[in-house]
């Protein structure tokens, strides 16, 4: 078959499936170019998930009849001064989005440049079908009618318009979140269902398009190194959500979704949050254009760094350092359900009392049921001292323990309710890193080492890693091939539950040892080692020992969640006891 030119229209409609793929596809394009243009505001109307209507309108610079028909035109951009790709700096430049989208759709540009008259062109499939003067106010208004009509092919790809209404939405919210000095709306069949003002500061920005409650469970992360420069938003790891739906990162303000990003987002996180649960961040890089690729994919969702190791770690130690700075911190108040579960319940009757003689007056006692219910879990001591001051403590002072696992106290602000398991492990673990980094870790010799019989493979993983067990203070050594020998164990553990311990690290290793680093690997260890060195539940503390765990947990990074990920601590403010009991 000999080689031939491919017809304009067939040009256009493979462009149409490079850019457009589903109506959020067009939708970005179009913000994006009314971003580009210089709006303060900019209104978005949706119809049936976008597959009947997507309408942009903005308050930008506006196009001249002429700018309209050259934009209809491919590979015409007015965002490149010269020939210099690299220097790039507006988020659209290709110049197929206007013709792509008007190839497979009825596209109407309405547009009016300040100081001139509005003009109207309307494409239909890549016909022009109409063009003449038009009536509104400085600024540009694309709509976008029955996409993909008359190509039932790409039609019938489509998903449900609610799923296609929810891609169009979250594509304006990343677009939003990297503008907040411009205004946004979105009106989806008739209804308003987004509208930020313009002018918030960013985090303001990114709590109102996410969760209300991220700036209050939130840190602020700032890291400049090397002409790159870090900054947005990152969720305490408490507070995560079970799918990574709500992570947002940009590159110069583009919203990207970038595989080596979502990884140091990832890393970042691994040694404070479960590995099925993730974080909810919003983190906006800013590096040179030269030293970035924003021309990797068609719809410039993708990109790629010349020092991708860098930015990496830029992101990882930005993430950590903020982190870090939260200290004890954890999600500041309990989950509705967890409020809703407290019941206010008139009292039972009592049981008719039996006849008793009369007493004299100075004698009198209350009548009382004939049976007792047990007594509840809960402890306290006589306080031989005077309280001290819940003034100076941001987690109060202990009151007393319930169950044998839960620490209460008092808080100038509310009622504070520790795990005392999950918060001593955290405190383990965060010694033992300590001890690593400065390459003591102080190991205590066995008076008599202990053997563990294991399975042959468990054994063969134990002893692969041996070298870095020792590093931790947990000195192994093979005895046979179905046993390894404990010969001394970490400072901060003690000599108890030997065999427990091993048998679970030869358990983790068994599960994440191939896809893991050695620092990933480290950190599994540390934590495995410091959940058998922790006060388990059930343990009786007197107040001494519960005020010294709250003391070390006010000044341990981190000690606001386990090493699972969940908090250790939750605070009702005064407020919601009030609530609990009618008084508000």
């Amino acid at each position: 078959m000999s080689i031939r030119r491919l017809p304009p229209h067939l040009v256009n409609r493979i462009a149409a499936g490079e850019v457009v793929e589903r109506p959020a596809s067009a939708l970005k394009e179009l913000v994006e170019n009314a971003v580009d243009a210089g709006a303060t505001r900019i209104a978005v109307r949706i119809a049936a998930g976008g597959t009947d209507l997507v309408e942009v309108t903005d308050d930008g610079c506006g196009m001249t009849p002429a700018d309209m028909a050259l934009a209809l035109e491919r590979h015409a951009t007015s965002k490149l001064p010269d020939d210099r790709i690299e220097a790039v700096a507006t988020l659209g430049f290709r110049g197929e989005a206007l013709p792509s989208i008007a190839s497979v759709a009825r596209l109407t540009i309405e547009s009016r440049p300040r100081g001139a008259d509005g003009w109207s062109l309307t494409v239909d499939n890549g016909d022009r079908v109409a063009d003449g003067p038009a009536a509104l106010p400085p600024g540009t208004r694309v709509r976008v009618e029955s996409l993909f009509a008359r190509v039932p092919a790409r039609r019938k790809f489509l998903r449900s318009p609610r799923s296609e209404y929810a891609a169009c939405l979250d594509t304006v919210r990343r677009l939003a979140m990297a503008r907040p000095d411009i205004g946004f709306s979105v009106e989806h069949d008739g209804r308003t269902v987004l509208t930020v003002p313009p002018g918030e500061d960013q985090p303001a920005r990114v709590a109102a398009l996410t969760d209300r409650a991220l700036a209050a469970n939130s840190v602020a992360v700032d890291l400049e190194r090397e002409g790159l420069r870090l900054g947005g938003v990152a969720g305490l790891p408490t507070f995560n959500r079970g799918v990574a739906d709500h992570q947002y990162l940009f590159v110069n303000g583009r919203p990207v979704r970038d595989r080596l990003l979502v990884g140091a987002v990832r890393g970042a996180y691994a040694d404070v949050l479960a590995r099925d649960r993730h974080p909810v961040v919003a983190l906006f890089l800013d590096v040179p254009a030269d030293a970035v690729d924003v021309n990797v994919h068609p719809a410039k969702t993708e990109v790629r760094f010349r020092d991708p190791a860098m930015v990496r770690g830029l992101i990882v130690s930005g993430l950590r350092h903020a982190l870090d700075a939260a200290g004890f911190r954890s999600v500041q108040r309990p989950s509705a359900a967890a409020l809703g579960a407290w019941q206010t319940e008139a009292p039972a009757p009592l049981a008719a009392p039996s006849p008793a003689p009369a007493l004299p007056a100075q004698h009198a006692v209350w009548d009382r049921p004939a049976s007792f219910a047990a007594p509840p879990m809960a402890r306290a001591e006589p306080a031989y001292a005077p309280p001290p001051a819940t003034t100076a403590h941001p987690l109060g002072v202990a009151r007393g323990q319930v169950a044998k696992t839960y620490i209460v106290a008092e808080a100038e602000d509310g009622l504070v309710i520790v795990d005392q398991h999950a918060a001593h492990e955290r405190l383990v673990l965060e010694r033992m890193r300590r001890a690593t980094a400065d390459g003591a870790v102080a190991r205590q010799a066995l008076l008599l080492p202990e053997v563990v019989e294991l399975d042959e493979p468990a054994c063969d993983r134990l002893e692969a890693r041996a070298a870095e067990l020792a590093d931790l203070g947990l000195e192994l050594e093979r005895f046979g091939p179905a046993a390894v020998l404990v010969r001394a164990m970490p400072a901060l553990l003690g000599t108890s539950d030997a065999k427990g311990l091993v048998a679970d690290l030869a358990d983790e290793l068994a599960a994440f040892d191939q896809a893991l680093s050695l620092k990933e690997r480290l950190d599994l260890v540390a934590a495995t080692m410091a959940c058998h060195g922790s006060v388990r539940a059930g343990r009786l503390l007197s107040v001494a020992e519960m005020n010294a765990l709250l003391r070390e947990m006010e000044v341990t990074p981190h000690s606001g969640q386990c090493n699972h990920g969940r908090p250790t601590w939750v605070k009702l403010q005064h407020a919601d006891i009030e609530k609990l009991f009618g008084r508000k």
